[in-house]
């Protein structure tokens, strides 16, 4: 995440998968979801599907804090749902590993340190270079055909400026990698492991020069398995997530000198 990148002439990039989002890894808003309002959080929920989708959001914009407190009847009023959907919608976000729930005190959103982020990306690293690998040995063309659309999708949100619709992209991006690996006790690891950073991989994007190398990364990726060269497809997939892992630090690094608040110069 940090410099400038050549992209194909047209548009383009999970983690989070989205980056992500939403995905895996790395997460992403569902189709046909409420949308954004004025004040930053999206319009009330009509489902327990689209309730969900809209607190993991919140919670993946920073919306919804570290450590906050979910309290089930405000949030019933406010995504318009019945308190029995907002109990089920905080399970599945405990199961996500976004949630904390504790008997008797009720909810909170969960927080993940830096120390823990940076474990968690290095557990990472070493299960989606391996899918990378499967993916280049197992994919199907029409696989193939899909994440390079994913690709190209990216390619147009990085060009719009359009860093959320980025890291929702990059997620779905690795998303489909991991399907192509066929390999399933792989892809359950790593969708634990990518819920549990979505808030820090939009952390890292926003580092000035960030997606634009990061969408020089993908590229290679994308290309390796293409290329049907597991060896390259690994090799690219490490080194990816090795600079996720630099960037991230170097974050964690600058919000503490500045006490809170990242510094917004490029990262040395």
């Amino acid at each position: 995440m940090t410099e400038s990148a050549q992209r194909p002439p047209t548009a383009e990039p999970t983690s989070s998968a989205a980056e992500p989002t939403s995905s895996a890894a790395e997460p992403t808003s569902s189709a046909g979801g409420p949308q954004s309002s004025a004040g930053g959080r999206r319009a009330p929920a009509r489902s327990a599907e689209e309730a969900y989708d809209q607190l993991r959001q919140e919670i993946y914009r920073g919306e919804l804090m570290p450590n906050e407190r979910l309290i089930e009847i405000e949030l019933a009023t406010r995504l318009q749902v019945s308190r029995a959907v907002v109990r089920t919608v905080l399970v599945r976000l405990g199961q996500d590993g976004l949630v904390v729930l504790t008997p008797n005190r009720g909810a909170h959103v969960r927080l993940v340190s830096e120390e823990e982020a940076v474990e968690i990306l290095q557990v990472r690293a070493v299960l989606e270079a391996l899918t990378a690998r499967q993916a280049a040995q197992h994919a199907t063309a029409r696989e193939i055909a899909a994440i390079r659309r994913l690709l190209g999708r990216m390619a147009r949100k990085l060009d719009a400026d359009d860093l959320l619709g980025y890291s929702e992209g990059n997620a779905k991006l690795h998303a489909a990698i991991i399907a192509a690996a066929r390999h399933e006790t792989a892809a359950r690891l790593i969708t634990g492991l990518r819920a549990q950073l979505v808030r820090f991989q939009y952390r890292t994007i926003l580092v000035p020069g960030r997606p634009a190398k990061s969408f020089e990364e993908h590229t290679a990726i994308v290309d390796a398995i293409a290329a049907r060269d597991p060896d390259a497809a690994e090799a690219a997939m490490r080194r990816h997530l090795g600079y996720v892992e630099s960037t991230l630090a170097w974050t964690a690094t600058a919000i503490r000198r500045r006490g809170g608040r990242p510094d917004p110069t490029r990262p040395g």
